[in-house]
């Protein structure tokens, strides 16, 4: 099952010109050092709030494609996903000092670029009753015509899931959070992750055009 993958994200030359849109509001122009890319999220968390600037960098150096891939992912658009980057580290930022990590980093930010995506899909859908820009351009857009058929149809079943499984399903075989995780980042029971997986995963099985993915 970790083959399930979500629209196809910015590239490569996308991305790299796009995740240098993130101030430097605490940084002084240092790069994190090796030694901080060794520790862990909470190591560096206590290292922020110790006020160590490049500790920072480290936290958003490892965590910033996840961040604008799950934007894409709810925003289908490249540029509002860059700014819910940018937005998603300054919310960050504004923890600090005094920031307490009591879940996995990932599930905390999690419900932050959920949130700030809606709000970014709100703004644009003002701006086109304003201005009359086309929403239906900010959809993710469709599989390449030279995907593979396996690919394509497992596309098309995960979209046509309810918002709550589909989400699940995502969050825990594209983006690789454990149920507990899941459960933190939604805010919901662990029982309620764990039966929205289920439906999700029998749903795939029982479609014809996914039910051979899900066997092997």
């Amino acid at each position: 099952m970790r083959s399930l993958a979500p629209q196809p994200g910015p590239s490569a030359a996308e991305l790299s010109a796009g995740l240098n849109l993130l101030p430097a509001t605490r940084t002084k122009g240092e790069l994190a050092t090796p030694s901080h890319e060794s520790l862990n999220d909470e190591m560096l968390i206590a290292l922020i709030n110790e006020g160590d600037d490049s500790a920072f960098d480290a936290l958003y150096h490892r965590h910033r494609h996840w961040v604008a891939g799950l934007a894409y992912r709810l925003l289908g658009d490249h540029s509002l996903a860059m700014d819910v980057l940018q937005e998603t580290f300054l919310y960050v930022l504004r923890k600090f000092p005094g920031f307490k990590l009591t879940c996995q980093f990932r599930s905390f930010l999690y419900p932050a670029v959920r949130n700030l995506a809606i709000a970014a899909r709100k703004k644009a859908a003002r701006l086109q009753d304003s201005e009359g820009i086309d929403l239906n351009q900010m959809q993710a857009p469709p599989e390449p015509a030279d995907a593979g058929t396996d690919r394509a149809h497992l596309a098309t079943v995960v979209a046509g899931l309810p918002e709550g499984q589909r989400e699940v399903l995502l969050l825990r075989f594209v983006d690789g959070l454990s149920l507990n995780e899941i459960a933190a980042a939604l805010e919901v029971p662990l029982g309620t992750v764990k039966s929205r997986l289920h439906h999700a995963l029998e749903t795939l099985r029982q479609d014809g055009r996914t039910r051979d993915l899900c066997s092997t």
